[in-house]
């Protein structure tokens, strides 16, 4: 098979490593090969973070190769803007719809337009620009579901909740894979986050609701150890 390529971008602290790291996890537990790769240059400033994660029987490079990732996950409308020249054609973009605007957006003014930056671009601009290039489109409103689990910072996980949905991985290996990767005070609220993304786009997922409400509960908490040696 080829490999599937994913694109995470968004910018610094909204733990794209993290969703890559996850995603890497979810691949090796569905039995493929896997590669990750991360650029985050001025990260901890706000700037761009980019992971490359790549799915196949054989995966020689961690790179994604320029114009060929299926699937663009954004954690930021604008950096979905940004980066949607990577996606091939008809792939798929799941997109957080929070702006988090610059400095020099913010500095802008109607009013005096030669004062500050460019203003930041509308829904409705970002939205054409990727139906430009992507064959399906789907916003998710992680940052407002992260808010509501009390935690702003799970926005990463609703949005890997949403690509779930749209990849034929079970349920089962995203759920080790977070057992894997986040640490275990961290579990319950992450869980939650896995299940809001993907009841966002799949409302029939009351499943893993279900399986969230276990975790709070604490039953699996054994599962958080670390394996031993026999």
């Amino acid at each position: 098979m080829n490999a599937i390529n994913f694109l995470i971008v968004g910018v610094g602290g909204q733990g794209i490593l993290l969703a890559g790291d996850v995603l890497c996890q979810v691949g090796l537990a569905a039995g493929y090969n896997v590669k990750k790769t991360d650029a985050h240059g001025m990260s901890q400033r706000g700037g761009s973070v980019v992971s490359h994660v790549r799915f196949g029987e054989q995966v020689l490079s961690p790179v994604v190769p320029a114009g060929q990732a299926d699937y663009l996950l954004a954690l930021e409308r604008l950096e979905a803007a940004r980066w949607i020249g990577q996606l091939r054609p008809q792939g798929t973009a799941v997109v957080n719809d929070e702006a988090i605007p610059t400095l020099a957006a913010f500095s802008a003014s109607p009013r005096r337009p030669d004062r500050g930056g460019p203003q930041y671009p509308s829904l409705e601009t970002v939205t054409g620009l990727l139906k430009q290039r992507a064959g399906r489109v789907m916003f998710v409103p992680a940052g407002q579901a992260a808010a509501d689990l009390g935690n702003h910072r799970v926005a990463n996980v609703v949005l890997l909740g949403a690509l779930s949905t749209v990849l034929d991985i079970p349920v089962d290996a995203w759920h080790a894979a977070l057992l894997e990767r986040v640490p275990a005070r961290f579990l319950d609220v992450n869980v939650r986050a896995f299940a809001a993304g993907r009841e966002a786009l799949d409302p029939t997922s009351g499943g893993y609701r279900r399986l969230a409400d276990s975790v709070a509960a604490g039953r699996p908490d054994r599962h958080c150890q670390p394996p031993t040696d026999p």
